[in-house]
C-alpha cells in the first residue's frame, strides 16, 4: 500500500507490513513486525514472488479490500480460523427494541462466510445463506436471491465445515429435534451451527412482515405471514446460542428453512420427519459488527430481552398452506 499498514491479524497484537523494495524484483520482500517475543524475537520476514504480490495489488485495486485485510483472511483461512468464527450483525437485544434498520450490505456479509441467517431491513422477511448464495423470504411466500446491495439490521454468519455428522430418524416435533441436536454439541457454552437435510413429512415456518413503524420486536411480528407444508425436501440451517448470550442472539437453536426447489423458506416453527442427517461446526470465536447508527446510540439496551425473544419465536396463530411452488 506504498507505506506501513497495521493489519488486525487474529491472535497476533501490535503487528506492521511493509514492503522493503522501492521496485518489483525477483522477489518483492515483506517484512511483517509484531511485539509478540514468541514469533523470532517480534520481526517475521517474508518473501513473496512478484506474482503473488501483483495479484494482491490487483485485488486490492479492484475491490477496495485494504492489504491488512488480504492478509487476515489469508492467514486465517491457512490456519482454519475462518471455519470456527461466528460473525455477527447487531444484537437480538437490539432487535426486540425495534432497531432494525438495515446498517450493512449482503455483499459486506457475504465476506464473512457461506452460511447463515438474518433478516433484512426493516424486518421485511426472512434470510438465508447456503453455500455463498443470500435468499430472502418475503412474508407474500416468494423465494429470490438478496440482492448485493440489500441491507440487513441482524445476520449471523460462518464457513460452514462439518466437525461431525449424524443421522437422526423419527423427528417427533421442534423440541425433539432440538434435543437431538443438543447431543452433538460440545458445551453448552459455546456456539454452535447445524445443517440438516432430507425430506420433512411437515413443517411449520414463519415469515416476518415489513415494519414502517420501528415497533418493537413483538409488536412487528405480530402479524407474520405463517406456513404449512408436507413432504419437502430440503434443508434446515442454524446456530445454538449459550444462555449467557441472549443479549447478543436468540438463545437455544435458531433455525431457517430453504427447500431444494427454492419454492419455499423462513423461519422454521416445527417440523417433523422420518430421517434426516445432521452436520453440526462448532464455534470458537465470535466478531459482532455494532451499528453505527443514531437508533442503535440512542436504545436502551439494558433489559433482559429473553422473555421477547420467546414470545416472538414462536407460532402466532396464523397458519396457511404454504403457496405453491412457481412453475
Amino acid at each position: 500500500n506504498g507505506g506501513e499498514v497495521t493489519p488486525a491479524l487474529p491472535r497476533i497484537p501490535a503487528m506492521s507490513l511493509r514492503r522493503s523494495a522501492t521496485a518489483l524484483t525477483p522477489e518483492t520482500e515483506f517484512c511483517l513486525t509484531c511485539n509478540d517475543p514468541l514469533l523470532n524475537g517480534g520481526e517475521v520476514t517474508a518473501r513473496l514472488p512478484v506474482s503473488l504480490y501483483e495479484s494482491m495489488r490487483e485485488h486490492c485495486e479492484r475491490t477496495g479490500d485494504s492489504v491488512h485485510h488480504v492478509v487476515q483472511k489469508a492467514l486465517a483461512a491457512y490456519l482454519d480460523q475462518e471455519h470456527h468464527t461466528l460473525f455477527q450483525v447487531s444484537t437480538s437485544g437490539a432487535l426486540v427494541e425495534g432497531v432494525y434498520g438495515g446498517c450493512m450490505r449482503v455483499k459486506d456479509i457475504l465476506r464473512h462466510g457461506d452460511f447463515g441467517l438474518g433478516t433484512f431491513d426493516g424486518l421485511d422477511g426472512e434470510g438465508i445463506l447456503h453455500d455463498g448464495v443470500c435468499w430472502r423470504a418475503g412474508a407474500d411466500g416468494s423465494v429470490h436471491v438478496a440482492p448485493d446491495d440489500a441491507l440487513a439490521p441482524f445476520w449471523t454468519v460462518t464457513h460452514f465445515k462439518a466437525d461431525r455428522t449424524l443421522a437422526l430418524e423419527g423427528i417427533s416435533g421442534w423440541e425433539d429435534l432440538c434435543a437431538r441436536i443438543d447431543k452433538a454439541r460440545a458445551s453448552d457454552n459455546m456456539f454452535a451451527a447445524v445443517r440438516l437435510r432430507g425430506r420433512f413429512d411437515s413443517l411449520h415456518w414463519r415469515v416476518a412482515r415489513k415494519s414502517e413503524e420501528r415497533a418493537d420486536l413483538v409488536s412487528a411480528t405480530s402479524t407474520q405471514a405463517e406456513f404449512r407444508a408436507e413432504g419437502v425436501d430440503g434443508i434446515l440451517v442454524g446456530f445454538w446460542t449459550p444462555t449467557y448470550a441472549r443479549t447478543f442472539n436468540v438463545p437455544g437453536w435458531h433455525l431457517h428453512l430453504l427447500s431444494d426447489d427454492r419454492a419455499y423458506a423462513g423461519h422454521v416453527l416445527d417440523v417433523h420427519a422420518t430421517k434426516l442427517m445432521a452436520e453440526v461446526h462448532e464455534l470458537e470465536q465470535l466478531h459482532v459488527a455494532l451499528p453505527e447508527t443514531s437508533e442503535f446510540m440512542k436504545a436502551d439496551l439494558t433489559k433482559d430481552p429473553a422473555a421477547a425473544l420467546a414470545i416472538a419465536e414462536q407460532s402466532r396463530g396464523e397458519k396457511r398452506p404454504a403457496p405453491a411452488p412457481a412453475k
